[in-house]
């Protein structure tokens, strides 16, 4: 089983990226960056990353205990199965809309992620404005299908991590619009 956690990888990316933001916006919009704003987005940024490190034990437990009655096998080397992870990959991007969605239209989860909406400036540094509470609401729930269907959480915990890479990079107003 592979042991990757491509966030890890593109950490320092992102730290370069939000620096070289900070610069593009002195000079052309420094109204982008506010010291205090920023502060506030990479302390949410730790305090989820902690928060995650201390709950996300439970949904592990969970998605391993529930891969057991998974529909399909993809067999010993489920990381060898090339089609799987693109499929995946979909899947995963599918089940983040839900959530999100499900984010902004639950009172419950609203309560949670509000927080990431809760900045003054549209940034990379917001990216980083992640909540402490999300494990509360249950939205990791909405993996349990994609555990079902026989992806092991490992290859969702990995997709799932391109796909918050892929996030980091909507949530800026340095670059216009993303190629299509």
């Amino acid at each position: 089983m592979p042991d990757f956690n491509p966030t890890q990888y593109a950490v320092p990316l992102f730290v370069v990226a939000v620096l070289a933001e900070m610069i593009w916006a002195k000079l052309r919009a420094p109204e982008a960056y506010e010291p205090k704003d920023t502060l506030v987005s990479l302390m949410f940024g730790l305090g989820s990353t902690v928060a995650g490190a201390l709950l996300g034990g439970f949904a592990l437990a969970l998605f391993i205990k529930t891969y057991e009655y998974r529909i399909f096998d993809f067999g010993p080397e489920w990381w060898t199965v090339w089609w799987a992870w693109p499929v995946c990959f979909v899947l995963d991007d599918l089940k983040y809309y839900w959530v999100h969605r499900a984010g902004h239209r639950i009172r419950w989860m609203w309560a949670s992620h509000v927080n990431h909406h809760s900045s003054q400036h549209y940034n990379l540094s917001t990216a980083l404005r992640q909540t402490w509470t999300g494990m509360f609401t249950f939205g990791f729930l909405f993996a349990v299908p994609l555990v079902l269907l026989g992806f092991h959480p490992a290859m969702i915990a990995i997709c799932g991590g391109f796909n918050l890479i892929y996030q980091f990079w909507i949530h800026t107003e340095a670059i216009r619009r993303m190629p299509a």
